[in-house]
């Protein structure tokens, strides 16, 4: 018996931890958004078709359903029956929808289309990391920041803010002086002066008179 080059892909993705089977698993990786393709089996009941449809939605992923049975997904991924699994993986993704469009172009081409343009997301994405690591392995962003500071004209001197005269200093005409150069008064000098001293141990000089 030949066996589908779609369910030996999908046997592929299993194998590699690129694969989730069932209802609670897909549900799981497709609201985390690591699913790139839901698929559904031929002869899946349709409350499962619409789970499968808000599990896509809310993973803002792609669900087909291929023509296959519960029963050969099932055996292909080694259990009884599976109505619903999902690639993680978006280069398997790709070759099972092109697999699938090679067989029902009219179907599938769609899907591999846009199957396509993610993989080339992801390869640019990739690109960009890779040659951000390098940059910051190799130094490249301190010799640019270099590179623009000394290409950036010199502004102009601050100008020096004048400097603030020293104890002692005469202070600018209508300024008020500083508390250390201010005269004391002398209202606070000697003011108990003509006061009588208080007796020890007789109270204030006015109840000993009393």
């Amino acid at each position: 018996m030949t066996v589908s080059p779609v369910l030996s892909l999908l046997g592929l993705a299993l194998r590699g931890g690129n694969l989730a089977v069932g209802e609670e698993p897909v549900e799981a990786v497709a609201r985390a958004r690591d699913a790139r393709l839901l698929i559904l089996a031929s002869d899946a009941a349709d409350n499962t078709r619409r789970r499968v449809s808000h599990f896509a939605d809310a993973g803002a992923c792609i669900w087909i359903r291929v023509p296959f049975t519960k029963e050969e997904l099932g055996r292909a991924v080694g259990r009884g029956g599976v109505a619903v699994c999902a690639v993680t993986d978006v280069g398997l993704a790709a070759a099972i929808a092109h697999r699938l469009a090679e067989a029902d172009p009219l179907r599938f081409d769609e899907t591999a289309r846009r199957l396509d343009l993610k993989v080339q997301r992801a390869a640019e994405r990739r690109l960009e990391q890779r040659n951000h690591q390098r940059n910051v392995r190799t130094g490249k962003y301190q010799s640019q920041r270099k590179a623009a500071n000394a290409a950036r004209p010199q502004g102009q001197k601050k100008a020096e803010a004048p400097a603030s005269p020293g104890k002692g200093a005469p202070s600018p005409k209508g300024s008020r002086p500083s508390r250390d150069n201010r005269p004391k008064s002398r209202t606070n000098e000697n003011r108990f002066a003509h006061s009588r001293p208080v007796k020890k141990g007789k109270g204030s000089y006015k109840k000993a008179r009393g």
